[in-house]
């Protein structure tokens, strides 16, 4: 199944079957983890990801992220596409915002999205002129563009664990963990923007 971080734990939590978990943030691994729901062995940090500002494919806005940056102004009279502070791509999002100290001027107009497809799903049809998404779904978007990538510092780093859960029923969910892994994945990762975290 695929959706926010938060969603996913919340149905596994309560009892959806499932044999492993990928999280977009520690913060919802460790809340399973809490209650002993995942394979504490098998936990890994598999990958990272970087947050990126992001238009339509037309738009010829240009922008450079820094301190105090002019976002408000690029969005004219639009929303800014963003995630909920319920989901991770939401949480860095407005940490970046906040150490950019731009978030005051934007926070009124925001249009807020479930997750970050959802985000990411307004700017490439049109219906928000920017949005702050991961870069791995902007690589995946033809009807977006990357105006510009976030500095690390500041937001939490972006990382997924993966665990297999703890009532993990599929003989094929430990195999399948192994080849997530693997040195063979791992271009396809890299190919879909993603970081590759392990040794």
């Amino acid at each position: 199944d695929y959706a926010g971080s938060n969603a996913l734990a919340k149905q596994i939590e309560q009892g959806a079957p499932a044999d492993l978990f990928i999280s977009a943030d520690r913060e919802w691994m460790q809340y399973l983890a809490d209650k002993g729901l995942v394979q504490a062995q098998t936990r890994r940090e598999l990958l990272g990801n970087e947050l990126v500002l992001v238009a339509p494919k037309p738009s010829t806005v240009t922008l450079r992220i820094a301190a105090g940056f002019g976002l408000a102004a690029a969005l004219g009279s639009g929303r800014l596409a963003i995630c909920t502070p319920a989901v991770p791509c939401g949480k860095y999002a407005i940490a970046a915002l906040q150490a950019l100290s731009v978030w005051d001027s934007v926070q009124g107009h925001l249009a807020q999205a479930e997750n970050v497809r959802a985000a990411l799903s307004l700017v490439s049809l049109g219906e928000a002129p920017l949005g702050i998404v991961y870069a791995s779904d902007a690589n995946a978007d033809p009807g977006v563009r990357v105006v510009d990538t976030f500095p690390q510092g500041t937001h939490p780093p972006i990382t997924y664990p993966v665990a297999l859960l703890q009532r993990a029923t599929n003989p094929d969910a430990a195999a399948l963990l192994q080849f997530l892994e693997s040195a063979e994945a791992r271009p396809f990762f890299e190919k879909q923007g993603f970081a590759w975290l392990l040794n």
